[in-house]
């Protein structure tokens, strides 16, 4: 009697937890389904300018992620595709994926032609909008698979300029969406976060003052890849600041917005007052926080931080940012330690907005329990599973090493559900 093949693995989400998850299950022996929305893998750690603990680019570290998964043939990678159903029949899951329209197909050599001839111009979701790229255009310098997407809402009425100068017919403007049915023997949800809307915390400027940005934009304005060639400048005046304030709990361990924190806020501050300091030595940097929390190792980066001239840390909760006389704005400051009001001036307030897991958005077709915060709880009964920032607040590392131990829960389980 020879043994039936057990269903795969699959794996919803290619950021770091997800891409890791699969990578260990598939290095372990499984076969692996990795389905990623976004038309390349990576996620939001490729939005880094540098990465704990490290402080290196995740270009590096994700090179080597992408050459593991080009090597290993149990992994199925599915890209430009969601969820569109999931069922749980018996001991397996019956899940249909959702293909979005395949305008640029594999045969793609990212040669840029196209994205030369293209007359339009759409806003550039890899820098969060501040710059605007051609409609048809590679999502980021290191995207995997290395393919142009289409935007092709976007295209004027009978324009074909891409489709004329690609000599590798590699458009196809009448593409259509793909269903594909597969059955697996255990599902990880590895779907990540969003960051904590900007615009909700309008009391302290969020959507409203130009020159009041989250640590999200702060990474982009840093990298050499972002809408200012890694050159910090306020969005209001194009200028270089002299004064940058960070503002923590920014809508964090607030009974208003996000009551929980979210783990690494504090040590993105440090980090980014790190590279204010390394590109413009003489500017003013302030930190104000509610706790200083940098758990484990990483105590030494506060150590680093606090011997910084031109640095200061500040035990106090900004209540109010406004607009000021001229370019900068000015934040209204408890002092907790000594009890003062304060009215401080800065040209950019960088905003610490927390982690919103992506599974309280409630779109993915999996009857997923979660906390009471909207992060995911595993259901070893149904061989559901989550890994990263789905599960809890933490950083890549972390990420990192919860995705490995997700992964061989998930292992176990789909051989309990197999024939």
């Amino acid at each position: 009697m020879s043994e039936q093949t057990p269903a795969p693995l699959m794996v919803i989400g290619a950021g770091i937890a997800g891409l890791t998850a699969a990578l260990e299950a598939a290095e372990a022996g499984r076969e692996v389904v990795l389905v990623e929305r976004q038309p390349s893998i990576g996620g939001r750690v490729l939005n880094n300018h540098n990465y704990f603990p490290k402080l290196c680019p995740p270009s590096c570290g994700m090179e080597i992620n992408t050459r593991r998964l080009e090597n290993n043939p149990r992994i199925t990678v599915f890209t430009s595709t969601t969820v569109s159903k999931a069922e749980r029949v018996g001991d397996l899951w019956e899940v249909a994926l959702t293909t979005a329209p395949a305008y640029v197909n594999s045969r793609c050599t990212a040669c840029d032609e196209c994205s030369r001839v293209c007359p339009v111009k759409v806003p550039d979701p890899f820098n969060l909008g501040q710059v605007e790229v051609p409609a048809i255009h590679l999502p980021h310098l290191d995207a995997w698979p290395q393919r142009y997407v289409l935007e092709r809402a976007a295209c004027p009425t009978d324009c074909t300029a891409c489709v004329d100068t690609c000599q590798y017919l590699a458009i196809d403007l009448g593409a259509s969406e793909q269903v594909t049915n597969l059955t697996a023997g255990a599902v990880v949800l590895a779907t990540g976060w969003q960051p904590y809307p900007l615009e909700n915390l309008s009391d302290l400027g969020g959507g409203e003052l130009p020159n009041v940005i989250n640590n999200v934009t702060m990474e982009r304005l840093v990298s050499p890849t972002g809408p200012t060639g890694g050159k910090i400048l306020c969005p209001g005046s194009n200028a270089a600041p002299q004064r940058v304030a960070f503002v923590q709990c920014a809508g964090s361990r607030d009974v208003n917005h996000l009551p929980y924190c979210s783990a690494v806020c504090c040590l993105a501050a440090m980090k980014q007052a790190m590279y204010v300091k390394e590109q413009l030595p003489d500017c003013e940097v302030s930190i104000y926080y509610i706790d200083r929390r940098t758990p484990g190792r990483n105590e030494d980066m506060l150590t680093r931080v606090e011997a910084l001239e031109g640095v200061e840390l500040i035990k106090g909760k900004v209540g109010r940012i406004e607009q000021g006389d001229a370019q900068d704005v000015v934040l209204r400051v408890e002092n907790v330690e000594t009890g003062e009001l304060l009215k401080v001036k800065a040209d950019l307030a960088v905003l610490a907005t927390g982690m919103v897991p992506a599974l309280s958005e409630g779109t993915l077709p999996f009857a997923v329990r979660t906390d009471d915060d909207g992060f995911g709880l595993e259901d070893d009964d149904a061989n559901l599973f989550v890994a990263g920032v789905a599960k809890r607040p933490e950083d890549v590392a972390a990420s990192v090493r919860d995705a490995t131990g997700t992964a061989a829960k998930a292992c176990v389980g789909a051989l309990r559900s197999a024939p």
